[in-house]
């Protein structure tokens, strides 16, 4: 296949792993717009390298004229949790889409590899639409937690220096490490409530604190900047350890003040 056969050949797989990061970073939006807790902490995603293509074919035997058929990976989607429990959730929503074929799926969280991997792997068929028609493409979607991709990227990273055939100790630290990640999953999960309701309470001040900006900004334009200052010293006085009902308290006051401003 020449290089240039080869860029055509990757296109629908590059437009594939576009078109699916956005479709499940929207998802998370959709469930921050709902002000629900989105199972997706955040998704990346990559087209394989040609040279890691061919490398992989000569490894398993795929003749080149049946990589879109054989090759699973080709298009890769990684999807991370902060939680175990999540990678279920995550897995339940894209077997429920119907714009995507799953095909099969590999449980690598319950059956843990020898190695300590863990990740959750669904091989599914993807349409495709390009200029001459659909095409169908093969994707894997690798879904787990940070602290299963963490360990996962530095297991990749010393497989491929020492080409698969790591050294025994290398191999002992890895298990260890991989069996203290899950560890820490597993403790993270028993306070997941706690830890939920302190990112949302962080939300709400966020987002408190950017309608204050704005509407400090809105005083300034309607002339009124010596009120503006008074109500940007306050604001800054509760920033570090401000309660949410000491910054509702300043968001009502400007927001009144706007609308008496306006109507005069």
């Amino acid at each position: 296949m020449a290089m240039k056969d080869w860029k055509s050949f990757l296109t629908p797989y590059e437009q594939a792993v576009d078109e699916l990061k956005v479709k499940l970073r929207s998802l998370r939006k959709e469930y921050r717009r709902k002000n629900e807790y989105s199972p997706i902490e955040f998704v990346t995603g990559r087209v394989k390298e040609v040279s890691s293509i061919l490398e992989k074919a000569n490894k398993f035997g795929i003749p080149i004229d049946r990589l879109q058929y054989e090759m699973e990976d080709i298009a890769g989607i990684r999807v991370m949790c902060q939680f175990v429990d999540d990678i279920d959730r995550v897995v339940e929503i894209l077997r429920e889409r119907k714009d995507m074929q799953i095909l099969y799926e590999k449980d690598y969280v319950t059956n843990v590899k020898e190695s300590g991997y863990r990740s959750y792997h669904m091989i599914l068929k993807y349409p495709v639409n390009m200029a001459d028609g659909q095409k169908e493409i093969l994707a894997e979607f690798q879904i787990r937690t940070l602290a299963m991709n963490f360990w996962a990227t530095i297991e990749h990273s010393l497989n491929y220096k020492y080409k698969q055939n790591l050294p025994s100790n290398i191999k002992k630290k890895l298990k260890s490490a991989a069996d203290a990640a899950f560890r820490l999953d597993e403790e993270m999960l028993e306070i997941k409530d706690e830890i939920k309701d302190a990112q949302k309470l962080f939300e709400v001040k966020s987002d408190i604190i950017s309608t204050v900006m704005n509407n400090i900004l809105t005083l300034i334009s309607i002339g009124k900047v010596a009120e503006a200052s008074r109500y940007q010293m306050s604001l800054n006085k509760l920033l570090e350890e401000g309660e949410i009902w000491e910054f509702n308290n300043i968001l009502y006051s400007i927001q009144r003040d706007i609308d008496k401003y306006k109507e005069m």
